[in-house]
């Protein structure tokens, strides 16, 4: 079959792979997993070599597995303006998935010539109470959404490409310079980004949301990591977008650091991350009365996308009441 006729579907993710095919959507399919919203980005040269590193340690998967299959999905992606007719991407309204949008979209703007590219994006679906993603649906479902595909043009190309830099920038006003702009083109890009400011430090006491909702979690008493998992992501987050094992390793950074929040059972502390059962620690308490400022008690570094929190990094500070960031004078 002739590149004229072919049709590739774009999607961060194996969960509706399957689906579409039970449902008679033709095509081939790209699993394009590379959670963009993760930082640091590494240097252009060490791409593939970075991004692998970074999500192995964030997630204990295989480092080699994960470079190849990244290696892969980035040369399939490269290859299928030329290898295919029509390009559909799949994607829904959370953090994780309009910034691997924005990624994919960064990449076709580069180039001069595309086949028909078509994307469906959805935030919610008529008769799920709360929609999470694409991967709830069934394949009659998902089937009902292909006459609702638009069409993806310059405009949407050129707002993915400025918002794949912001994403990586160094410093959060290109973020917010981005929300403040006319984003319809794309119209669930505005709120994830905001998502992704959020996880910068909050004013109020120095965490991030993730951070606040997992120990949130524990208020009430001890409860294993999955529980909180589920309870921070699926109740509390306004727009969860996390995977299980990077939450965990939100929880990790937590236990590890100087003054740990959370501590683990002594008596699970060989079991797997989400059977292990978690309390709060007296700083844990402390943060959650407000008597104490996270970011005050020397935490492990982190980033969030290429802003980097910690460590003699310039705090920046999202304020929940002005919706804003703004940097604390040093």
């Amino acid at each position: 079959m002739t590149g004229a006729w072919r049709t590739l579907h774009v999607r961060c993710g194996d969960d509706i792979r399957d689906k579409l095919a039970a449902a008679g959507i033709g095509g081939d399919y790209l699993s394009f997993a590379d959670p963009a919203w993760l930082g640091p980005p590494p240097a252009s040269n060490a791409w593939i070599s970075g991004r692998a590193a970074l999500i192995a340690e964030r997630t204990g998967l295989p480092r080699q597995k994960i470079r190849v299959d990244l290696g892969d999905a980035y040369w399939r992606l490269a290859r299928a303006p030329t290898d295919y007719g029509r390009i559909v991407l799949w994607f829904e309204h959370d953090l994780y998935d309009q910034a691997a949008l924005v990624r994919v979209l960064a990449g076709f703007a580069l180039r001069k010539k595309l086949p028909r590219v078509e994307s469906i994006c959805i935030n919610r679906f008529r008769g799920i109470k709360k929609f999470i993603g694409l991967g709830q649906l069934s394949a009659a479902q998902l089937a009902s959404l292909w006459t609702r595909r638009k069409r993806v043009g310059r405009q949407q190309l050129a707002l993915g490409a400025g918002a794949w830099a912001a994403l990586r920038a160094s410093t959060p006003e290109p973020l917010e310079a981005l929300c403040k702009s006319d984003l319809r083109a794309l119209p669930f890009l505005k709120a994830a980004l905001r998502r992704q400011l959020q996880e910068l430090p909050w004013t109020k006491d120095g965490l991030s949301l993730t951070e606040r909702n997992a120990l949130m979690a524990l208020a009430k008493g001890p409860r294993s990591a999955g529980e909180i998992f589920a309870d921070a992501q699926t109740k509390r987050d306004p727009l969860p977008f996390m995977g299980d094992l990077f939450f965990w390793s939100v929880l990790r950074d937590l236990i590890e650091a100087p003054h740990s929040p959370i501590a683990v059972s002594a008596g699970t502390r060989r079991a797997a991350w989400h059977k292990r059962v978690l309390r709060l620690t007296p700083s844990g308490k402390a943060l959650l009365a407000g008597k104490l400022d996270w970011q005050a008690t020397g935490p492990l570094e982190r980033w969030v996308g290429g802003i980097a929190v910690g460590h003699g990094a310039p705090v920046w500070r999202w304020n929940p009441r002005t919706a804003r960031v703004a940097r604390e004078r040093d």
